[in-house]
């Protein structure tokens, strides 16, 4: 999600400086090497880590079924320390030196956006499996998690029907949450809503008490929160003591999910609304499934979460493009790909050929007191992904802006 100082420029320095021609597994390789690129380190690492595992789980679930074209997936997995060029030097790694036939990573929009002109600049593929804030796309990027008309509108829509027309925004200073309150304000003048403050703090920040006598001092109908990593957690216990809770002024997250919810504390959360597509507790058999395969692998008291379940889709999407395309080629991967639908934990995904989106259903959620979510609203139906907001006149000129 994203960060002021110019990332790209660092990205694609890095990816020109490395040697050697672009270049793809061998054919007759009988192993097929793939990336995971995620935080293993940082501050985002409490929420990066179990993405890696999920995506681990479905290499070897995909193993033990035959493989892909007859050949076993072998993961070079990279730790991007919560820092944005490093993802950037890591991915030129992968793609260069270990020859990985695809990437699975990031979080951050800074980490995406880090990664970018890597991947297009060697003609490599990266899914990206978390929610962001749309405005983006990239021949060379699937995007697994929602984009902004599959998370943060929903996520307004439920607030306006509460009847929370005063909010607050509260978020890292980055790409991500700086987009997205901009694509909300516009929203909320749209939609008879008033944005009453709109604050930042660091990725890793810990002291929150100026910022929330600011918000408790405001007095919103609820906040909106954007903050990403362990900042979450001391913003929740602070919050709490300063007597805010669920009641008086729900919090909706966008970045909190189950996994979160036990690094924050679910004294300190349970109550407040999430915004997201997937939750341990979404009732599909494929989720079943999932979550029981989860569990056995990597401990009984081990919690599914959307970004997991959205890493652990896009493996199994990747490889059934590759059956489809019939080679891990990059441009028969990405020809074969749009339109392949496949029954998931969260249900129904569909690549959607014009922005390597997926159409995904959007999902309201309050946390529980023994930390899962419980879906309180769903949109019926998978949405098609709109990066751009093409359909919404009011965001005419915000990706330009």
């Amino acid at each position: 999600m994203r960060i002021s100082r110019p990332i790209v420029p660092v990205a694609l320095a890095l990816a020109l400086a490395a040697c050697g021609s672009d270049a793809q597994p061998a054919a007759e390789a009988q192993e097929i090497k793939v990336g995971l690129l995620h935080s293993l380190s940082g501050t985002m690492a409490i929420s990066e880590v179990t993405v890696r595992d999920a995506e681990l789980l479905a290499i070897d679930e995909i193993n033990r079924a035959g493989g892909v074209l007859g050949k076993k997936l072998v993961p070079v997995a990279e730790d991007g320390a919560s820092d944005w060029p490093t993802f950037a030097e890591k991915a030129t790694k992968l793609i260069r030196q270990d020859k990985v036939a695809t990437v699975f990573g990031g979080w951050t929009s800074a980490s995406r956006k880090a990664m970018l002109p890597v991947f297009e600049r060697y003609k490599a593929l990266l899914w990206y499996p978390v929610q962001y804030e749309g405005l983006e796309s990239s021949p060379y990027i699937f995007y697994t998690g929602a984009t902004t008309n599959q998370q943060i509108i929903p996520g307004l829509d439920y607030l306006k029907e509460q009847g929370k027309k005063k909010v607050f925004l509260v978020g890292s200073d980055y790409v991500f949450p700086r987009t997205a309150n901009k694509i909300i304000k516009a929203y909320a003048a749209a939609n008879g809503m008033e944005v009453l403050g709109e604050e930042y703090t660091p990725l890793g920040h810990t002291e929150y008490s100026t910022l929330v006598n600011k918000v408790v001092q405001a007095r919103p109908d609820a906040v909106f929160n954007t903050l990403n990593g362990d900042s979450n957690v001391a913003f929740f216990k602070q919050l709490k003591s300063a007597g805010v809770t669920a009641e008086t002024m729900p919090v909706l997250s966008v970045s909190v999910a189950e996994e979160e919810v036990t690094g924050i504390g679910v004294d300190n959360i349970a109550g407040h609304p999430v915004a997201w597509n997937y939750y341990q507790t979404t009732e599909t058999p494929a989720n079943e499934a999932f979550v029981k395969a989860y569990k056995a692998k990597y401990g009984a008291t081990k919690v599914t979460s959307d970004p997991m379940e959205a890493g652990y889709n896009a493996v199994y999407l990747w490889a059934e493009a590759v059956k489809k395309a019939g080679t891990t080629e990059v441009e028969a991967v990405k020809k074969a790909a749009p339109g392949i639908s496949l029954d998931r934990p969260e249900g129904k995904v569909t690549i959607d050929g014009e922005n390597q989106h997926l159409y995904k259903t959007a999902r309201i959620g309050i946390i529980q007191p023994d930390g899962l979510i419980k879906q309180v609203w769903d949109s019926g139906e998978p949405i098609k992904p709109d990066p751009y907001l093409k359909a919404y006149p009011w965001a005419a000129g915000l990706a330009a802006s």
